[in-house]
């Protein structure tokens, strides 16, 4: 009886020790998911910060992109616009001739002269509506006040007929195509 016992006993001991092994390997187990669940986590929370840097990028690159899309536009709205400027420019000394040519008071004029001034009016006419076509416009100047973004002083008079600041004569034309001054004005401005 006492050799059952002591069997019993020690298959009891076994059971016990079992128990405890299993029970460690659980708890082994356990410990291994959990650093494993915690391993995942720590990989999702990595992934789900690249994704949010990449979607960062991805929008900024987006914005650089549609900034670079309207700013071609503008260039090119703004080269549309002023194509005709450097020709234009080209221009201006011809059309200050016609003008000079025109105001040229000829005392004794025959036929022929008369004949010669009005087809150079008519060529300056037509000159002066292709250029407004295209957007030229003239600089009015003389009895406004100075402005030094369209005119351009070259000389001071006293003149009691006008006040202060206010042009008083031009001498040369001054032009702007469209929105952009292309010549200013030269005038006498009265102190």
């Amino acid at each position: 009886m006492e050799i059952q016992q002591n069997e019993q006993a020690v298959e009891e001991e076994a059971t016990f020790q079992n128990a405890n092994e299993t029970g460690n390997e659980e708890d082994a187990t356990e410990n291994g998911d959990h650093q494993n669940v915690s391993e995942e986590q720590l990989q999702i929370q990595q992934l789900q910060k690249e994704l949010s840097e990449k979607q960062d990028r991805l929008l900024r690159l987006q914005a650089d992109f549609e900034n670079y899309r309207r700013r071609v536009r503008l260039d090119e709205e703004a080269q549309a616009k002023y194509r005709a400027q450097s020709l234009i420019e080209n221009i201006l000394p011809a059309l200050d001739n016609f003008e000079r040519a025109l105001s040229l008071n000829t005392e004794s004029q025959n036929e022929a002269t008369a004949q010669l001034l009005k087809g150079m009016e008519m060529i300056y006419r037509q000159l002066i509506d292709a250029l407004q076509t295209e957007g030229l416009e003239l600089i009015e100047a003389i009895g406004k006040e100075f402005d030094p973004t369209v005119h351009q002083a070259v000389m001071q008079v006293e003149d009691e007929n006008y006040g202060p600041n206010i042009v008083v004569d031009e001498l040369q034309k001054g032009y702007k195509l469209k929105d952009r001054v292309i010549r200013p004005t030269m005038v006498k401005v009265n102190q």
